[in-house]
């Protein structure tokens, strides 16, 4: 307690010395967010019931907030404790003291780089320790590695670590599956109750696939591993909810029966194509109205494809989730400025919201193309691509999710953009996304994505500095990044993924340039919710 307290007064004394010198930065920092007041009629619409497990989940959900504070940064206190400020608001926008913006770098005086693997293993692990350390659950999703009482590793279950928080959790679960008349949800809600006691989430898993009919939706509990930088093992609590736009989903629902045929059509060899999707996958559209968490940290998440779990997606497929008010948040106060300052008068009417739907729906779709297991012996692709999986996972899905769309309206199954609306938009919202920094993996399959694209002839800058799409060099370097990807992938290539995205996961000094041009248009970064609700 006297060490929190020191280090508290420490980061209180020095953001005052930061407000006293009028640190603009951090102003500026803080008005790159937009906000967003998160709201949707589809709430308003919802029975007095419903209301009171939506009340019941975002409690819950606030609970998973605390985790993944605990989880990202250590004891939340010491940001409670900061004077009101700029300092303090970004601290919270960014669950700690690091940028997710600014790969990583700290922004609060008293704190240097931020540790690799977060608060998931002690700080002062070192590499022989850890391959030393003979456990078969140290990599397990819902473990942390803590000290025993004479200093060695020992891993300990999420289910103990976090035992109080999870059992208010259930505890509030329980409560909304005795209240809801959805027999899907009721399940789903008494499974996710067994996981978050167990760490073992398959059945929740599964009971969250077979939830087709319900008017709502709660993503719950440990599930991405991209804030463990260290060895991608560890998953991060979070919490959506989430009400069913039923109009735009049953527009989509065509969609998922078209997978295996898609996933022929892939500009590849065939054995990068074997694996069969699952058409029982849900691809539906939500209007969202909380994020806690992992999601609500740095950039917001506007699309969700779980479960992560293999074994779901050989039986089920997956889930395919798409947020359309934070979407069109993002397009309006984002994307749409962007394209006024670098695109073309003559390709501005290329950049489409409609487009940047459909780029964004099929980006999630593609995780599900591909393989799934090498061709060659080396086990998943998972366990292949290493510590570049998840980097080369968001580049196949990225470039994926465009060929899709091209190929749907070539078969006349989109008929509301044209390819070109869709390559415009594609490369636009690339440029969105790269303003979030490299340091991540989505922010590094973004750069290898743009610069693959510019180095093969999709796009120039004319001389006053705007972006000119080539669309039928654009459609060419599509297919051949696709097929890189792919194989890669299918081998297991960890080396050459390695390799390449050293060379190539970074920006370049035009699009430096450019990003310089569009901050200083005062064009958000991202945006930040005001739950209105």
């Amino acid at each position: 307690m006297k060490r929190i307290l020191f280090i508290a007064m420490a980061v209180i004394s020095a953001a005052a010395c930061a407000d006293k010198s009028g640190d603009a930065a951090l102003k500026e920092k803080v008005e790159s967010y937009a906000v967003v007041e998160m709201n949707s009629p589809l709430y308003d619409a919802l029975s007095d019931n419903d209301k009171k497990i939506v009340d019941l989940f975002r409690q819950a959900g606030e609970i998973m907030d605390g985790l993944f504070w605990k989880q990202t940064f250590g004891d939340k206190a010491v940001i409670d404790a900061l004077p009101e400020g700029y300092a303090k608001d970004y601290a919270l926008i960014n669950y700690g003291a690091w940028d997710h913006l600014d790969d990583n770098k700290p922004f609060l005086e008293g704190y240097g780089e931020k540790p690799l693997g977060c608060q998931y293993y002690p700080q002062d692990m070192t590499m022989e320790e850890w391959e030393a350390f003979d456990d078969p659950d140290k990599l397990s999703l819902y473990t942390v590695i803590r000290r025993d009482e004479n200093g060695a590793l020992k891993t300990v279950w999420y289910r103990d670590e976090y035992k109080e928080e999870l059992e208010k959790v259930c505890a509030l679960l329980e409560e909304a599956a005795a209240l809801t008349a959805n027999e899907g949800m009721r399940t789903y809600l008494t499974e996710r109750v067994k996981a978050f006691r167990t760490d073992d989430y398959l059945a929740s898993d599964m009971a969250w696939m077979d939830m087709k009919d319900c008017n709502m939706d709660l993503v719950i509990g440990p599930i991405e591993n991209y804030d463990d930088h260290l060895f991608e093992a560890k998953a991060a609590y979070e919490c959506f909810i989430l009400l069913k736009d039923e109009t735009r989903s049953a527009n989509l629902a065509k969609y998922v029966a078209l997978l295996p045929t898609l996933q022929t059509m892939l500009p590849c060899a065939p054995e990068y194509k074997t694996f069969v999707p699952g058409t029982s996958s849900d691809l539906n559209v939500y209007d969202a109205i909380y994020y806690a968490g992992d999601c609500n940290a740095g950039s917001k998440t506007i699309a969700i494809n779980l479960p992560n779990d293999e074994r779901v997606h050989a039986a089920k497929g997956a889930r395919r989730l798409q947020l359309y008010n934070s979407m069109m948040a993002k397009f309006d106060k984002i994307m749409a400025p962007i394209g006024d300052v670098l695109m073309t008068p003559e390709q501005l009417e290329f950049l489409s919201p409609d487009a940047f739907f459909w780029n964004v729906t099929f980006h999630e779709v593609a995780h599900g193309l591909g393989v799934k297991q090498t061709v060659n012996g080396k086990g998943t692709v998972d366990a292949a691509m290493g510590s570049e999986k998840t980097t080369w996972e968001e580049a196949k899905a990225d470039i994926l999710g465009l060929f899709m769309v091209s190929k749907l309206i070539d078969m006349g199954e989109i008929t509301d953009i044209t390819k070109e609306e869709s390559i415009a938009t594609f490369i636009a919202g690339i440029v969105r996304s790269v303003r979030f920094g490299s340091a991540s993996s989505h922010g590094k399959a973004n750069m290898m994505c743009f610069n693959y694209m510019e180095d093969h002839g999709a796009f120039s800058r004319n001389v006053e500095g705007r972006y000119v799409v080539d669309f039928e060099k654009a459609a060419a370097a599509i297919d051949s990044w696709a097929a890189l990807i792919l194989e890669t992938q299918a081998t297991g290539n960890f080396e050459f993924a390695q390799k390449y995205a050293a060379e190539n996961a970074s920006i370049r000094e035009a699009l430096a340039a450019d990003i310089v041009k569009v901050n200083g248009a005062g064009i958000p970064r991202d945006i930040v919710f005001d739950f209105a609700w």
